[in-house]
């Protein structure tokens, strides 16, 4: 898989799911607008028609995001 961070490239799918050469994008929990662009994923995919278990799945992790943030602070994204 591809990462748009080369310091990302260390995270990796053990299971082979994704294709070496697929584009793909993490968005940490400690990034300040990470809540807002999961749940921004989630109304497009809903409005796509997305199945809803995996609609909530994203609202939920971004309620994750928020409860994280405040628990361990967050910051603006950043690159190396």
């Amino acid at each position: 898989m591809k990462h748009a961070r080369e310091d990302y490239n260390r995270i990796q799918d053990p299971a082979g799911l994704i294709p070496e050469d697929e584009p793909v994008f993490l968005i940490r929990g400690q990034d300040f607008v990470a809540p807002e662009a999961v749940e921004a994923w989630a109304d497009l995919a809903e409005s796509a028609g997305a199945e809803p278990g995996m609609v909530q799945s994203a609202r939920d992790q971004a309620h994750e995001m928020r409860l994280w943030g405040k628990t361990y602070g967050d910051k603006l994204p950043d690159m190396p």
